[in-house]
């Protein structure tokens, strides 16, 4: 799983420094800050789901906000997000841990 994660690394900080150069240059039209914008979103999203498949801690993402949400949605998300986390720690830690495809012995 590590090597999973330093693949997910390498992708955020690509996209991290792809998405730094476009938005430095000024002539960069807005279409192509979006579409690296995106690809940094969805690489530091694939990087929280890594990283939560392999800790089973919550996405290091996971409390950053998009500013382009109003309060209320945001309050919405949160109270989401909380109801959700409570009901996984009713269930049993093993009854909602992530399945990577290998077991126990094998991970070990």
């Amino acid at each position: 799983m590590a090597k999973k994660i330093d693949h997910a690394l390498a992708d955020l900080v690509k996209a991290a420094q792809k998405h730094a150069a476009v938005a430095s240059d000024k002539k960069a039209p807005k279409g192509k800050l979006q579409r690296s914008a995106g690809k940094l979103r969805a690489a530091a999203i694939a990087y929280g789901i890594v990283v939560a498949a392999r800790t089973g801690a919550d996405s290091p993402f996971a409390d950053i906000v998009d500013p382009r949400l109003d309060e209320p949605t945001v309050n919405s998300l949160r109270a989401e997000r909380d109801a959700l986390a409570e009901r996984r720690g009713k269930k049993g830690k093993g009854a909602d841990a992530p399945t990577t495809g290998t077991t126990e012995s094998q991970s070990a």
